[in-house]
């Protein structure tokens, strides 16, 4: 958009920039920061317009971008022209994802590297490696309190490494993606260490009081985090004598944006990442980004401004990358980290379904689909140009954060449904399988999240322990069922570490003081590669795990229907223990797969007048596309045997 004000300011700017931009061939450049001055003009007028300083920062905001832009490699400019000119390159049901510790996988990088066949041979071609960046040993949060924003923990390797394992990447056509901790850093990060040591430059990139004044004042709306290991959301120092806002940990400090300059850095961070490979970046925490008096400090408005500027920043320098929201908060607030102002997506192209996460844990305890479909039905509305990352777990607990009137609209207390859930999960429920932990527990309250690996809350460790074969089947039903479900549901499916091979969890954490008190630790055990061995002997558990999803697959990459483009409608088919939907193939929307899962450990019926309402009217012809069989239909009812599902189409 063109703006007088706002191109003259960027025609000044250009002029003042450092001379040695002129040896560069910039057209992209230019042309891209053209196009997107008006809207970064635009953002940090609003949110940092009335400081006198403004041109300043806008300046360096501008360099930052231009020096990150002239050391891209040639192959990532050509990816990025190539991405823009098939911008929906995303959206294609072909990405299928894994997230993994690098260090528990395979040692290090270059471990990794070697290890890349095993992710090929699922289908994986999406790689999430969890944080590897330097942290403190004592005090690293899982990866997420960074010492050193440009610098690689040594255990994992060199930067050379990680350019050497992106460019293996690209050669097997698989995405790279990176964390990217834009909410806080580690209170030994160089910029906390001067601030601790009285630079009042650096104090300023942090929330920094000199008593409890103001804190007290935040306190009144802030929420506790993890109010049993880090009450509060204030620190005292006692080198700095100061107090600092640490909502995650008293070991990480929250980054302050209200100060210009810590935008600045952390584009240049962003950008630096892009540079070396990678093709997504991750963005932690993001619903954390502005603090202010009288709120919760989190969704603020200024935290999606902010979001806004840093998405045009990387389109200029390097528009192919994407952004994912790591935004775990209320099903109402989620699509908001899409963007708000725009039909595509301008802020993150990816946000975390963590609704649709709940949800599927809700439908493995109860046995129904009944809060499934009333929560999935109320999704809140994407982008167009925005897709949803589907998991069935992550690195991190399960929070159970679907919408309480979705709850008493199935028939629940939210409140005591959700004490159930986690009496569920962690086994105190007689009745039930799941071996889990609890997470962040409120005695006082009784709210709890859940930790678990995924084999061992659907019940498959106690199923080994006592030899049932009847529920190890059951437990590998439910592993596979579920993962139908986000591999057919619409977005990008992201599986998560040993959940191929059905590992279970590992107790190794509780001899570590330094993590026996954190339960997550439970499901984050290094990588078995003993049990990845038994893939390939017919009959075995991992077997029949890793082969069926495999399958999926394969039969998601060939299926031009699970493509994300608003191609989905939810089926209300009668029966409260049966989630189903259609995908349309846009190409031929006459076309479509009909996804039924059942939830209940008994069969159910569907009648196929269902069937005949959604256009499917040859009934002798459905075929299940999963088992490449056609199904049965007899006396107008379709059969679906317990904790099964069908890709089904004519």
């Amino acid at each position: 958009m063109y703006e007088q004000a706002s191109h003259a300011l960027m025609n000044e700017i250009l002029a003042e920039l450092n001379p040695e931009l002129g040896n560069y061939r910039l057209r992209h450049f230019y042309t891209r920061l053209g196009a997107n001055f008006y809207s970064i003009h635009r953002l940090f007028q609003l949110l940092y317009g009335t400081r006198p300083d403004f041109k300043q920062h806008m300046v360096r905001l501008v360099e930052t971008m231009a020096f990150r832009y002239i050391e891209r490699l040639p192959h990532l400019r050509r990816s990025d022209l190539a991405r823009e000119r098939d911008y929906n390159w995303f959206m294609s049901q072909k990405w299928v994802g894994m997230a993994l510790y690098c260090d528990r996988f395979a040692g290090d990088l270059r471990g990794l590297r070697a290890r890349l066949p095993y992710l090929q041979e699922l289908g994986i071609n999406l790689l999430h490696i969890m944080p590897m960046l330097d942290c403190p040993p004592q005090h690293s949060d899982g990866g997420y309190a960074v010492r050193d924003f440009h610098k690689l923990d040594a255990r994992f390797g060199t930067i050379e490494d990680l350019d050497a394992l992106a460019a293996t990447l690209k050669k097997r056509e698989m995405l790279l993606v990176l964390d990217v901790v834009v909410n806080h850093t580690s209170n030994e990060h160089e910029w906390a260490q001067r601030a601790r040591a009285g630079e009042q430059h650096y104090q300023d990139y942090y929330y920094v009081f000199d008593n409890r004044d103001t804190p007290d004042l935040y306190e009144e709306t802030m929420p506790e985090i993890f109010p049993n290991t880090a009450p509060g959301n204030f620190t005292w120092d006692e080198q700095m004598g100061k107090w600092v806002m640490t909502v995650f940990n008293e070991y990480q400090w929250d980054l302050n944006y209200h100060n210009p300059a810590v935008l600045v850095e952390m584009v240049d961070i962003m950008l630096f990442w892009a540079n070396k490979g990678a093709d997504i970046l991750r963005l932690d925490a993001v619903a954390f980004l502005w603090k202010k008096i009288g709120s919760t400090c989190q969704n603020e408005r200024e935290a999606h401004l902010l979001l806004q500027l840093m998405k045009d920043c990387c389109q200029v320098t390097a528009p192919g990358v994407l952004f994912i929201a790591e935004a775990i908060v209320a099903p109402a607030e989620i699509a908001k980290y899409f963007g708000e102002d725009a039909l595509s997506a301008k802020e993150c192209e990816i946000a975390y379904n963590a609704v649709l996460m709940s949800l599927l844990w809700d439908g493995v305890a109860t046995k129904n689909a009944k809060l499934l479909n009333l929560g999935t039905g109320n999704l809140p509305q994407k982008l167009e140009r925005a897709t949803w990352l589907n998991y069935v777990r992550c690195h991190d607990d399960i929070g159970l954060g679907f919408d309480d009137n979705d709850a008493r609209l199935a028939g629940y207390d939210p409140a005591a449904h959700r004490r159930f859930l986690v009496d569920y999960f962690t086994g105190r429920f007689a009745s039930s399988p799941a071996r889990g932990f609890p997470f962040g527990e409120n005695v006082e309250t009784g709210d709890a999240r859940i930790s678990g690996a995924l084999a061992s809350l659907v019940g498959l460790e106690s199923a080994l322990e006592s030899g049932d074969e009847q529920a190890i089947t059951a437990a590998v039903d439910t592993i596979l069922l579920l993962h139908s479900v986000i591999l057919s549901f619409g977005g990008i499916p992201l599986l998560y570490g040993g959940d191929a091979i059905g590992m279970l969890n590992n107790l190794e954490y509780l001899a570590d003081p330094l993590r026996r008190n954190d339960s997550r630790w439970v499901h984050r055990a290094s990588f078995d590669w003993t049990k990845a061995a038994r893939r390939h002997e017919k009959g075995t558990v991992e077997q029949r795990i890793f082969s069926g999803l495999k399958k999926l697959i394969a039969l998601r990459k060939e299926t031009p229907a699970f493509a994300d483009f608003d191609n989905r409608r939810m089926i209300d088919t009668g029966n409260p223990n049966l989630l189903a939907y259609c995908r349309t193939d846009i190409r031929t929307p006459a076309s479509c797969v009909l996804v039924l899962c059942n939830f209940n450990n008994e069969p159910q019926v569907l009648d196929t007048g269902v069937l005949k309402a959604i256009g499917l009217c040859r009934q002798d012809a459905l075929t299940d596309i999963r088992a490449g069989e056609r199904i049965r239909v007899e006396n107008d009812a379709l059969l679906i045997p317990p904790l099964a599902f069908f890709w089904l189409m004519e």
